[in-house]
């Protein structure tokens, strides 16, 4: 492949030492530029195409131009006399893999039109494609065919393509004095056939990082014990805890987390958490999970004797800090048997969420991460969970230097006796006094909040105002309330059913539906300057209806710059 690294210097005629020891196949090369809205986007990395009467080849200037190679990449490569057609993925340096395309049949319009690019008569052609209206101008003057993509290749040679009017691959530079026979130099059997899916996934996963935390791991109510490498189990198997090394980062990757659930014999939707334990302080979570509840500071309103342990940060303390809450669904998979009418069952909830603010936090550092699902079934849920890795991303305009978990109300430890957050019954609230070490420019607070508990009356069924204040200046009045919870009935198989004709997952709720994430909100908090604070949360959270009680859950992080 080192003949290719001079095909990028196609201004003069090449390597003539070459030339002599070769075949003497006249080949044309041709640089395209590709234009957005009239501006060129790859004057760094042109496409490059070499094509003669019997092959071409078709790849990115800098995929084959020793030294800048960034991998993956993905070429083309023709052979008109066997009529194969290959798609060619350089997966890394040494790992490549090829898949054979079908023919394909496009349906051009042929028109009678012409206009001249770099001196060759270019015929029109149309077609659509997925509603894009896509114009190609090739010539038939030279003795090759090929296009810079998959279209029209049989045509002639593609000088020029447009789609919409607004993106366009165009020739800059054409040489059509390269002489030498691509096969020799252009080692096919050095790449692995495989089929198409293969292929697709392997160069779609190869593209980012993909760091694994869980796979098909219990989360059930139980004591048995389950015997697996850096699986941690606690409050009766309902909360699962690995440890993971995170890699350095570059300030324009981003970040996603990626769970999967799957009823194990619970039908029931349940309240999730995927998190981070740190470990900063004298008192960690991961103290509690190992040594009980007792080792966690107390939160305590004035007017009230509950208690509820570990809910806020403290000077030697900070609550888990929450990545994603989401919510099983009722029963996927383990009660798809269930029929109603003509559903047809997902096979496995899926929650994805981007995770990007918490890169400077996570980048080259080593956690504990949780998962939990509160349950009090023996076959519970099962899960599988990762972090993936996605670079080149644009770089983040306000720069995160100041990152606080401040509170997280989730009783993540239900199952071992951690109270249920019901501190909203009384009129003070949630209260959080925090010290800023320096002043805090752009603060913001990234907030998550669900309505739990008391049936058709409780706050899960209706409405409740969430007040956010910063050293008693109101900064945010809001509604948590979702209503599409009927859009995921296909991931509800067990959910009940009512003579309304509605179903229990159809029902809106305060900021949650079963089998969906709630994301977090953005809360602005203007500048801290360096001192003692105060963030209070009130909710106007419902009356105990004989055992029947309401509770909420939030949590929350402090960004800013």
């Amino acid at each position: 492949m080192r003949i290719l690294f001079y095909f990028v210097c196609i201004t003069t005629i090449l390597f003539s030492s070459i030339i002599h020891a070769q075949k003497t196949i006249q080949n044309t090369v041709i640089e395209y530029f590709t234009y957005s809205n009239g501006k060129i986007i790859n004057a760094e990395d042109p496409i490059m195409l070499i094509a003669n009467e019997h092959t071409t080849f078709v790849a990115k200037k800098n995929q084959i131009n020793i030294g800048l190679e960034k991998y993956p990449n993905e070429q083309t490569f023709i052979d008109y006399d066997s009529k194969a057609h290959y798609s060619i993925a350089h997966l890394t340096k040494k790992d490549k893999i090829k898949m054979l395309l079908p023919e394909s049949n496009q349906n051009f319009t042929l028109h009678n039109e012409t206009k001249f690019i770099l001196g060759y008569r270019c015929k029109k052609a149309t077609i659509k494609i997925n509603s894009n209206n896509i114009t190609l101008w090739y010539t038939n003057e030279l003795k090759t065919k090929g296009s810079p993509t998959t279209l029209g290749i049989n045509l002639g040679l593609v000088l020029e393509i447009d789609r919409n009017g607004t993106y366009k691959t165009l020739a800059n530079k054409i040489n059509t004095d390269l002489k030498l026979d691509l096969r020799d130099y252009f080692k096919l059997e050095e790449n692995t056939l495989v089929d198409t899916q293969t292929y697709k996934t392997k160069l779609w996963e190869s593209r980012f990082t993909t760091i694994k935390l869980f796979e098909d791991d219990l989360l059930n109510f139980s004591d048995s014990i389950i015997t697996k490498p850096n699986l941690m189990r606690f409050a009766k198997g309902t909360i699962i805890v690995t440890k993971v090394k995170i890699p350095a980062l570059k300030s324009t990757d981003q970040l996603f987390i990626n769970l999967t659930e799957q009823s194990n014999g619970d039908a029931y939707d349940r309240t999730g958490s995927m998190f981070l334990i740190p470990h900063y302080h004298e008192i960690s979570f991961m103290d509690a999970l190992e040594q009980g509840l007792r080792v966690l500071p107390i939160y305590q309103n004035q007017d009230s004797p509950e208690q509820f342990q570990g809910v806020i940060a403290t000077n030697n303390y900070t609550p888990p800090i929450e990545l994603m809450r989401f919510f099983t669904p009722f029963g996927v998979k383990g009660f798809n048997h269930i029929d109603v009418l003509d559903y047809k069952w997902q096979d496995k909830a899926y929650y994805r969420q981007e995770i990007t603010e918490f890169l400077p936090l996570l980048s080259n550092s080593e956690w504990y991460i949780g998962v939990y699902i509160g349950n009090y079934d023996k076959g519970g849920h099962k899960i599988s969970a990762d972090i993936t890795i996605h670079p080149d991303g644009q770089e983040e305009k306000n720069k995160i230097t100041t990152m606080m978990p401040i509170f997280n109300t989730t009783n993540l430890m239900e199952m071992a006796g951690q109270n249920y957050p019901i501190m909203f019954a009384s009129p003070e609230g949630l209260k959080i006094t925090f010290t800023a070490t320096t002043d805090i420019k752009n603060a913001r607070l990234r907030y998550i909040t669900t309505g739990h508990g008391g049936w058709e009356n409780g706050d899960e069924f209706n409405p409740k105002l969430n007040s956010i204040s910063l050293d008693q200046n109101k900064v945010l009045d809001y509604y948590p309330w979702r209503q599409d919870c009927g859009s995921y009935r296909e991931y509800n198989p067990a959910s009940g059913n009512f003579d309304t004709g509605l179903s229990s997952s159809d029902l809106s709720r305060s900021n949650w539906c079963p089998g969906t994430i709630t994301p977090p909100i953005w809360v602005p908090l203007g500048d801290i300057k360096k001192g003692v604070h105060t963030i209070e949360i009130k909710i106007p959270q419902g009356r105990r209806e004989g055992n029947s009680f309401s509770y909420w859950n939030v949590s929350g992080v402090l960004f800013g710059e």
